[in-house]
């Protein structure tokens, strides 16, 4: 399996960066808090999107061939992105976020086309023997890009320090550094990447069970009896996530002046970017793992609770600022650690809606369910913290942990007792449930 650790990596390295990473680069280019937001909200749009486009990718097979020409195609939009920094000032933002915007778009059919790979290169047994390893190398690739790529930035602002544009710079010149390294990647891609057994040689069948697909999960969806108010739980059990996403970075990176820790772009990087990623990959995993062992039944009601500790370590820490890295990145490590455990208390919740179409999902960020009701609150959150102050707005987002933990306790008890009325196998198609 050489194609396993790079292709996964090659997902996840672009995804890191518009995730984690756009919204430092709209922040240095001195934007403010309330667009930052709101624009790194509305680049979620094509993860959102990607229910209405699973079949068409599904459609077009040869995911060999088409995995090459979206990397080819994500490494233009890398280069691209390079370029924007160095453009006029008066079009910068909207060049950034342009390209941005178009990465992403490849970023989530790319997830898509090496999902359908993996699934047709390998059976459903090997496919639970690599799961571990695919979520291993993709969560390495998030470390890397998100930890590194802010610490370079910080070490190419220190060089260029008697440029004029230093920071446009800096940032121009780590992406281009991330471009070449995906190059690489998509070089190695054009070797290893063979053809799968199943897909490519049955186009005709894939493109029939593909629009059964399509047309009766739709249909399933508004046909279900509490649809609606099982999405209004999962935004509600999400809210004080979905608050916290970009204002834990605006309040590390904010100077003292404005109420943050006025943090440098190295202990941003370190701190968040590596210390935190890895509590929050490793926590995620633990709880895959959990859920999937079943020997804990009320794992879901116990992940619920956890995860309404990260707004209260923020929330401390306005009124105790760590006073060293070590005890930051300690905050960090608890705030997301219990964010990655929480996180997968929403399986109940997307199972019921999506049925299981994403139980091979590495991060749940990027389920279409998930994305779409963290990104009112994500992108109205700059706008917020601006208006409330930091110390107000985590004591809010710290409150809402009842409300929060009410909704994933009754979102869950409403898909229980649903599911009792489906007939077995009744609400998943076959052509879905090889998928």
């Amino acid at each position: 399996m050489r194609w396993l650790p790079t292709l996964f990596a090659a997902e996840s390295i672009p995804s890191a960066m518009i995730t984690f990473v756009a919204l430092l680069m709209f922040l240095q280019l001195g934007i403010g808090w309330e667009w930052s937001t709101l624009l790194c909200g509305l680049l979620s749009l094509p993860w959102v999107l990607k229910s209405f486009v699973r079949a068409k990718v599904q459609r077009m097979g040869r995911f060999a061939i088409v995995l090459r020409i979206i990397e080819a195609c994500i490494f233009g939009s890398l280069v691209a992105l390079a370029l924007s920094f160095t453009a006029s000032s008066n079009w910068r933002i909207q060049l950034i976020f342009l390209t941005l915007w178009v990465l992403c778009m490849f970023c989530a059919w790319h997830e898509l086309a090496a999902r359908m790979y993996y699934e047709r290169m390998l059976r459903p047994r090997e496919q639970r023997i690599y799961n571990t390893l695919k979520m291993f190398f993709s969560q390495t690739s998030v470390i890397v890009t998100y930890g590194a790529m802010i610490m370079i930035v910080g070490a190419l602002e220190v060089f260029y320090h008697n440029r004029r544009n230093a920071i446009a710079l800096s940032w121009s010149t780590a992406v281009y550094l991330l471009a070449g390294f995906y190059l690489l990647l998509c070089l190695y891609h054009f070797f290893v990447l063979r053809s799968p057994h199943v897909g490519d040689h049955y186009q005709t069948e894939t493109l029939r069970s593909a629009v059964r697909a399509e047309v009766h999960v739709i249909d399933r969806i508004l046909h279900k009896d509490h649809w609606f108010a099982v999405i209004a739980c999962l935004f509600v059990y999400l809210l004080p996530q979905s608050l916290l996403f970009y204002t834990r970075v605006l309040f590390l990176y904010a100077p003292h002046s404005e109420g943050g820790l006025g943090c440098t772009l190295q202990w941003i990087g370190l701190a968040q970017g590596t210390v935190g990623v890895i509590a929050f990959s490793a926590a995620l995993g633990l709880g895959h793992w959990l859920v999937r062992s079943q020997r804990y039944p009320h794992f879901h009601q116990m992940a619920a609770v956890l995860m309404g500790l990260s707004p209260v370590v923020y929330y401390v820490m306005t009124l105790w600022p760590p006073t060293s890295l070590g005890m930051l990145c300690l905050a960090t490590f608890v705030a997301q650690a219990a964010f990655g455990l929480g996180l997968n208390a929403c399986i109940p919740f997307v199972r019921y809606i999506s049925g299981e179409r994403y139980r091979s999902t590495i991060n749940y960020l990027y389920i279409p369910l998930v994305s779409m009701v963290m990104l009112p609150a994500t992108a109205a959150s700059g706008w917020l913290v601006a208006r409330l102050g930091f110390h107000f707005f985590f004591s809010l987002d710290a409150f809402l942990l009842l409300p929060s933990v009410l909704a994933a306790f009754g979102g869950t008890h409403l898909v229980a007792s649903s599911q009792q009325h489906i007939p077995p196998h009744s609400s998943i198609p076959s052509n879905e449930r090889k998928e």
